[in-house]
Formats: C-alpha cells, sequence, structure tokens
C-alpha cells in the first residue's frame, strides 16, 4: 500500500493498523485539536473531558488556551490538509492499482483524484453504486461485503478475519457478517 486517502474523519485506518504516514485524511480527523486563534495544539484528553462536564467547563478550557478550540478535521469551504496537495498528484500518477472504496465521487478535490492516474493503471471500484465510468472493475456492494470478497479471491480471507477477530473482539459469520451473538 503506498497510501490511503480518506474522507473519514474517525481516524479508524490507524486504528486498524494502518501506519499514520500511509494515510492522507483530506478533511482532518478527531485525533487532534487546536487553539483556533493561538494555533497552539491542545491535548485531546482535554477537549474530551471539557465537553463532557458541559459548557461552563468548555468556556475555561477555551480561557486556558486563548481562544476556541477545533478538532483538526476541515468544515466546508476550508482548505485541505497541506499533506493532501503534498502527496496526491505522485501518488496517484506511480500506483499500480488504485483501489476506491464506498464514495459518492460528488465533491472536488476529491472527485478528480481517479482521473490522476496514469494511462493503463487499473481501478477497482467496490461501492453500493457505479459512480465512475473509467473504473476496470466495479464490485457492488457494501464496503465490507466487497473487502471480503476481495481478501477471499485472494487467498486472505482467513488472515483477514483472524486480524478482525484479535483486533476487534468480533468475528465474522460464514456471511461475512458479524455475528452479533459475538460481540464483545
Amino acid at each position: 500500500l503506498q497510501r490511503c486517502y480518506t474522507q473519514n474523519i474517525d481516524s479508524l485506518e490507524v486504528l486498524a493498523g494502518l501506519p499514520k504516514e500511509a494515510l492522507v485524511a483530506a478533511h482532518g480527523n478527531f485525533d487532534s485539536a487546536t487553539c483556533i486563534a493561538t494555533k497552539q495544539k491542545v491535548p485531546l484528553e482535554e477537549v474530551r473531558e471539557a465537553v463532557m462536564a458541559g459548557v461552563e467547563a468548555c468556556y475555561e478550557l477555551n480561557r486556558r488556551y486563548g481562544g476556541l478550540i477545533k478538532p483538526d478535521i476541515v468544515f466546508f469551504g476550508e482548505a485541505l490538509p497541506t499533506r493532501f496537495s503534498e502527496h496526491s498528484i505522485e501518488d496517484l500518477k506511480s500506483c499500480d492499482l488504485l483501489i476506491i472504496l464506498g464514495t459518492s465521487l460528488k465533491v472536488k478535490p476529491f472527485a478528480g483524484l481517479p482521473g490522476l492516474v496514469k494511462p493503463g493503471t487499473p481501478i477497482l471500484l467496490l461501492n453500493r453504486q457505479q459512480v465512475l465510468r473509467s473504473a476496470d472493475v466495479f464490485m457492488q456492494g457494501d464496503c465490507d461485503d466487497g473487502v471480503l470478497e476481495l481478501a477471499r479471491l485472494l487467498g486472505w480471507e482467513a488472515e483477514l478475519v483472524e486480524l478482525h477477530e484479535r483486533e476487534s473482539g468480533r468475528w465474522l459469520d460464514a456471511k461475512g457478517e458479524i455475528d452479533a451473538n459475538n460481540v464483545v
């Protein structure tokens, strides 16, 4: 894996074991926070504690850091993190295979990423709907089902299920769905 580009802000890729240097969180994520006025980083645990304690605790946190504290996510109209522009063109032009999972591909600049791959680069789309005319392979359905099927086709299904069991305390049934009877 050269790089994983995501529009998600939950940092699940890192929790799943992807090294941070292999991730471009185009819309930021909730694993860090910053004071808007002073640009000072704020420990996430302090933000969580203030939010859980209520409005007065949030005001106190703002006073302590000199302004409004915001999670490091990108709101509509804000610029994407520099990491996106630093890597996207070169990454896409040099990739050997582009795998796209679960997206509408409606919002720029993310929607333009598939157009950056060099001609002849295979594109695999695992998605509920066909959103890309140039996809070489389209596997319609939920991402989880598509990834499990891809792992099965590549001979990695047992390894994926074992990894899932170990990391989440849950396991998949024969249909590739989480067995609710075994959720920890």
